[in-house]
């Protein structure tokens, strides 16, 4: 799997990640070879078509995609959230048997919109209706609008627990897509959604749970999103080809994985910082050239800048302050 994977990035994605960070949005062909290979399947159970891999091994995919363009792996990344969501023992049974098949194969492709998780009042609320949800309020930041199929959507109940459900990814009353303009990863056509009564079904409720605070800020998935920084910081590290950097990259990679959830932001931040150490050193080795537009050191530079402030929360901040000052 690790092997399909660098095999990709190297082959498929690095050598045309400056035209796809040039265009409007990730082609379609580029993530139709991720489905071929069978990665979209990445977090789902055998039983579905998925890889089923351990831990360790899909956060290195990740990695290793990430190195080869951030874009494309941005895009792809969200698309997990859906499926280990459905191939929970609690999703309705008829909703997993339509949906997580086709999304393990990546013939259906999932973004996701979270708003409800966040600490505070939420931005999104879901209110009932007959035999239905309405949406009402905004989704900040979700990606791949026109490239996904559907969206994993955790909106707030007014009773604060948190409905999930998925919304189908398609112009439809009340529903509004503003793009955002990224520094970096711009082809990832991520959007703000604002929804004004925006029906979905209750055949479309996966489950609800109550809201928990502490869940976004402790940060589960800090592990996971911190592949996105090292993969970037490899590519770095192998264009600079020098020993010292590869060693701190394996330092960064351990301390992410043997830190417990305590310590987890921290090490987060260290691996995102030591992303933006490589990307301007490997712009001060490229001298000239590498403030060219669509260069590989200008590219990875606002990719590291990018990820210094992605899938952030308040311990990665305070952590960084001291680290980038």
């Amino acid at each position: 799997m690790l092997a399909r994977a660098a095999r990709i990035a190297d082959e498929e994605l690095f050598p045309t990640a400056a035209a796809v960070d040039a265009a409007d949005a990730v082609p379609r062909a580029r993530l139709d070879v991720l489905a071929d290979a069978g990665l979209y399947g990445l977090a789902g159970p055998r039983s579905a078509g998925g890889l089923e891999p351990d831990f360790p091994t899909f956060c290195g995919v990740i990695e290793a995609l990430a190195g080869g363009d951030l874009a494309t792996t941005f895009v792809w990344l969200q698309h997990h959230g859906a499926v280990r969501a459905l191939a929970a023992d609690d999703a309705p049974a008829a909703l997993r048997d339509a949906e997580l098949g086709p999304l393990c194969r990546g013939e259906r492709r999932a973004g996701v919109a979270l708003p409800g998780l966040h600490p505070g009042p939420s931005v999104l609320r879901a209110v009932p209706a007959v035999d239905a949800w309405h949406l009402e309020g905004t989704a900040p930041w979700v990606t791949g609008w026109g490239l996904v199929d559907v969206v994993l959507v955790a909106a707030r109940t007014l009773d604060e627990a948190v409905v999930w459900l998925l919304l189908d990814a398609v112009e439809q009353p009340g529903l509004t897509a503003t793009r955002v303009p990224l520094v970096a990863a711009n082809a990832s056509v991520t959007v703000e959604l604002s929804f004004d009564r925006v029906r979905v079904d209750t055949g479309r409720v996966i489950r609800t749970t109550p809201h928990d605070p502490g869940a976004w800020t402790g940060g589960g998935d800090l592990r996971v999103n911190g592949s996105l920084a090292l993969g970037v910081a490899g590519r770095c590290c192998r264009l600079l080809d020098e020993d010292l950097p590869q060693h701190e990259l394996a330092e960064r990679r351990a301390a992410l994985d043997s830190s417990p959830p305590e310590d987890q932001a921290e090490a987060r931040a260290a691996a995102s910082a030591f992303t933006a150490r490589m990307a301007t050193r490997l712009v001060v080795a490229a001298g000239s050239r590498g403030v060219v537009r669509g260069h590989p050191a200008e590219r990875l530079a606002r990719e590291a800048l990018f990820l210094l402030v992605f899938g952030s929360r308040p311990g990665i901040k305070q952590a960084l302050r001291s680290l980038v000052r």
